[in-house]
């Protein structure tokens, strides 16, 4: 092997080592269950107001993160949206559109005919904020605004959603929801 490509085979070796110890520590990132979710006030989708998580104090809130571009996003919509007819009164369900048109957004919401809450976070911060890793991601936050579950990816079917929001019934999460 010549100099030149042992100084490649370095290089590369290199990256893949800080790409992968990058990985590991995000993992290790993130909120932690039983701490604050940020409750940051965001523009409503449609326009024409102003929500927060907070606004729900005192009730169990899914937060769930999408954007119209996702079709994962478009997958679990459906079972999202059942979900949340279904247990209207017992758990809100919120949307946060994040790193989205709003043109596009709200296509999206007509299309899947969802009609539970959303808010709009055009610029990424508040989904930054949550260290949410994608989309879509799920947050589950109890009555007192704490995180009570995570589900990074995309709820496979109304089973899977049932499961993630277990504990707002009395249970525990099931892991890996639809795998």
């Amino acid at each position: 092997m010549n100099l030149k490509t042992s100084l490649i085979a370095v290089a590369v070796a290199a990256l893949l080592g800080f790409l992968t110890w990058g990985l590991v520590k995000k993992g290790d990132a993130g909120l932690k269950v039983g701490e604050p979710v940020p409750a940051a006030a965001l523009p409503t989708l449609p326009p024409g107001g102003e929500s927060s998580v907070a606004d729900y104090r005192g009730r169990w809130v899914l937060l769930n993160v999408w954007a119209s571009w996702c079709k994962p996003c478009r997958a679990e919509s459906p079972a999202l949206d059942e979900f949340e007819r279904r247990n209207r009164g017992e758990v809100a369900v919120l949307g946060v559109n994040t790193r989205d048109l709003s043109e596009d957004a709200t296509k999206f919401l007509r299309e899947f005919r969802i009609e539970y809450p959303q808010i709009r976070d055009a610029s990424g911060d508040y989904a930054d904020q949550l260290e949410a890793t994608g989309v879509p991601e799920s947050f589950l936050v109890d009555p007192d605004g704490n995180l009570a579950a995570h589900y990074p990816g995309p709820f496979r079917d109304l089973e899977g959603v049932e499961g993630f929001v277990a504990p707002a019934f009395g249970g525990e999460p099931i892991e890996r929801l639809g795998s």
